[in-house]
């Protein structure tokens, strides 16, 4: 009885960032629960992979070439969509630059996509939330890929510190303008996971060992260990939980 809550089927999960790591895992653990999809991503040939994966779990699944941080286009997008029940906002970068040192193009940047494409995305998913008639009968959820750094600080990740803490902060204000909407919006905050992000900083042996260090479980996450953590954010089971962080962090934040 209580494991039906996890199910999606009939729901519409909208997810950025959706070709490769997480977003992609995201996707495919959200179609393995019965939702159908829309997947967004900047290249052809990961979106093509990651839908013929998910057709294969018979369910839909829609695609789009899309830059998050272009406004008109990602509108032009959402206005196609009919429906949308779950947004997972995926997409975002991290340039690690000592704080003397940061690129301001960087910043620029960062903010841009890790900041105003999350809120922009939000926005417009909302306002498609709400032309169902019965959402406060049937809920949403709008789930933010925060991070660990937007509870902490952490070397050279002064900029992804403030882009992860504003985002914490835009989720808690979201969740209470939305509530009575019965829309949830939480994020969940991973650790260090291996993706094609992160596997070129954990390349560097003296930076895996501190990394390590920080973690008191001892190691990385798996993908998969944050896109369950995002299925059960989406879906009924969680249906009391709204205005908060998930943290996948292996304990590094309860030091």
């Amino acid at each position: 009885m209580y494991l039906k809550k996890y199910n999606l089927k009939n729901k519409v999960a909208l997810v950025t960032g959706a070709g490769k790591g997480l977003g992609k895992a995201c996707a495919i653990a959200l179609a393995e629960a019965g939702a159908n999809l829309v997947i967004i991503s900047r290249t052809q040939k990961d979106l093509n992979q990651v839908s013929k994966i998910i057709k294969k779990l018979r369910v839909k699944c829609k695609s789009y070439i899309c830059d998050v941080t272009d406004y008109d286009q990602i509108k032009s997008i959402i206005d196609k969509i009919p429906r949308i029940d779950v947004l997972i906002n995926n997409a975002g970068t991290n340039f690690p630059e000592h704080f003397t040192k940061v690129r301001r193009s960087n910043m620029e940047y960062m903010v841009k996509i890790n900041n105003v494409a999350a809120f922009n995305l939000a926005q417009l998913c909302t306002l498609k939330m709400l032309k169902i008639k019965n959402r406060k009968k049937i809920g949403g959820s709008i789930v933010n890929m925060s991070s660990q750094m937007g509870h902490v600080g952490g070397p050279i990740r002064s900029v992804y510190n403030m882009n992860k803490h504003g985002l914490e902060g835009l989720t808690k204000g979201m969740a209470i303008d939305l509530a009575k909407y019965n829309i949830r919006v939480n994020t969940v905050c991973p650790t260090f996971v291996v993706t094609p992000l992160t596997s070129k900083f954990l390349k560097n042996k003296k930076f895996k060992k501190e990394t390590l260090n920080n973690i008191p479980l001892g190691r990385f996450a798996e993908m998969s260990e944050i896109a369950s953590t995002v299925v059960f954010l989406a879906s009924d089971a969680a249906s009391m939980i709204t205005g908060t962080s998930l943290l996948v962090d292996g304990g590094w934040t309860a030091k």
